[in-house]
């Protein structure tokens, strides 16, 4: 079993930053790849970044070069740092973690955390 807890999201200004951040605890060593997601009201959930284990990064299109994802050493916490926020943006965010056990894929999420973007 795997734990995720978020929490960055908030109000923000056009043009402005947040910075998300997702604690993993539990089976943290079966864990291979770590992301977030979003859900904006009346849409699909979305990949937004992932990153694996061994540091490989991938972008959705629409947050590329603005949004960096990265984790810790222990890669047990997982960063969105998200700058030049759009109303677009807004979202409620959620962390997924992909956790490998005895051949069986697994997928944990968050609880989301609410980031709207808004003057």
């Amino acid at each position: 079993q795997v734990q995720l807890v978020e929490s960055g999201g908030g109000l923000v200004q056009p043009g402005g930053s947040l910075r998300l951040s997702c604690a993993a605890s539990g089976s943290i060593f079966s864990i291979n790849a770590m992301g977030w997601y979003r859900q904006a009201p009346g849409k699909q959930r979305e990949l937004v970044a992932g990153i694996t284990s061994g540091g490989r990064t991938n972008y959705a299109d629409s947050v590329k070069g603005r949004f960096t994802i990265s984790r810790t050493n222990a890669k047990n916490t997982v960063y969105l740092q998200m700058n030049s926020l759009k109303p677009d943006d807004t979202a409620v965010y959620y962390c997924n973690a992909e956790s490998a056990v005895a051949g069986m894929v697994i997928d944990y999420w968050g609880k989301g955390t609410l980031v709207t973007v808004s003057s």
